[in-house]
This record gives structure tokens, sequence and C-alpha cells, in this order.
């Protein structure tokens, strides 16, 4: 693949500055949950979270999340019925808990990447940042919006609402370049959107760019370089 630069923000600058990892993941998880959960050994309970998470992400690329019962999870982890009900009380709470640690892990590296006063540069950061998020933690990722489709409608609206988070960090990103005349574009809604299909064909559809040998930094300057274009 040809580009024009590398990437405003390495793969490696990434992951010296921020802590993500599916252990730190779950270890957040557990913090944020700690009136519902019953282990009040912290690594103890992130130690099971971490295989219980683990545990959701196989088998939901097996049968689906829907498809996937507390008695499976728990073959699965090895942890007992009751050991389980120690985290959470049903499939739902526990999909709830994941998915709003997820949306405040999202925000929270997208906002650590986006404080430079120029709108171009906090753009191209954050779309590294998202990037290179997915390629932490690509099962979590493909989880949230592979198992859109088969969950109740509550927890559809939260995945919804995740992307649209997203775009909106984009959107208001472009928003302000519009005011600061950097930016010379008609509908940032869109090309928030058009973002954000870019990201998720990275995590979604893998196999294309694996077997082109790309990597993340150079599908980075690539998105970087069409969306500069669409700005001009």
């Amino acid at each position: 693949m040809k580009q024009s630069k590398a990437p405003v923000l390495s793969y490696q600058e990434f992951l010296s500055e921020q802590h993500v990892s599916l252990e730190s993941f779950c270890e957040e998880l557990v913090g944020s949950n700690r009136t519902r959960i019953q282990i009040k050994n912290e690594k103890r309970a992130t130690q099971n979270m971490l295989r219980i998470v683990k545990a959701v992400m196989t088998l939901s690329q097996r049968k689906g999340f829907q498809g996937m019962s507390l008695r499976d999870l728990s073959q699965k982890t090895e942890l007992s019925m009751g050991a389980l009900y120690n985290y959470f009380s049903s499939k739902e709470e526990l999909f709830e808990m994941v998915y709003l640690q997820g949306r405040q892990s999202v925000q929270r590296v997208m906002q650590n990447n986006a404080r430079d006063s120029d709108p171009e540069t906090r753009l191209n950061r954050s779309i590294c940042a998202h990037l290179y998020m997915s390629e932490v933690l690509p099962q979590m990722f493909s989880f949230f919006f592979m198992e859109a489709r088969n969950l109740p409608r509550r927890s559809q609206k939260n995945i919804i609402d995740l992307e649209k988070v997203t775009e909106g960090f984009f959107e208001q990103i472009l928003q302000d370049g519009i005011k600061e005349k950097r930016f010379r574009i008609q509908q940032p809604a869109l090309l928030s959107g058009a973002i954000k299909a870019l990201l998720q064909d990275w995590y979604l559809k893998r196999y294309k760019f694996s077997g082109k040998k790309i990597s993340v930094e150079q599908y980075a300057a690539f998105v970087i370089d069409l969306v500069s274009r669409s700005l001009e």
C-alpha cells in the first residue's frame, strides 16, 4: 500500500502512552462494579473476570452471545455456577457490565489522544488511537459489532449508542475545524460516519489486510490521507 507519510502517532508510541490490554480492561471492570461483585480480593476478582471475558469472546464467536448459556460459560472458565454469580446475576447483566466498561475505555483513550489545539492533529491522533485500540483488543471490538444483530432491543440500543459516541467524537472535531476555517466540508456528520466505517473495516475484515501484509500503521496512514483529502 502506498502512503504519503507515517501517521502522526505510531503504534509503539500509543502502547507506551496508553494502558490498554484485556487485563487492564478487566481490572477496571472489577473496579467499576465493586458494589455488585462479591469477591473482595481484588487480584483474584480480576483474574476470574479475565477468564470470564475471554470465555465470552470465544463462545460468542462459536455460537453467539444469545446462544451461550451460563452453563457453557461455567464449563469454559472452569468456574462453578455459584462462582459466576459472585460477579453477575444474569447473562444480560454481564453484557451490560462489559458494554459500559468498553464505552468508558473507548471514550477515555480517544479523549487522551485529542488534546492538541490543532483540529487536524486531534482528528488524526483520534483515528490512530481508535485503530490501535482495536488492534490491542480485536475480539472486544468485533464482539460489540457482531452481537448487535442478535441481542435484545435494549442491548442493541447500547451498541448503537457506542457507535454514536465515536462518530460524535469525530464530528465534533470536524465542526471545530470548520469554525476555525481549517476544514472546508459541507456534511461533517456524513464524513464522521465514513471515518467510523473505515475503522470498523480494520477489525471486522482483518483477513483482507493480513493477506496483503498491511500493518495497522500503514492502514492508519491510508485512512488519514484519505480523510485529509476530504477536508480540503
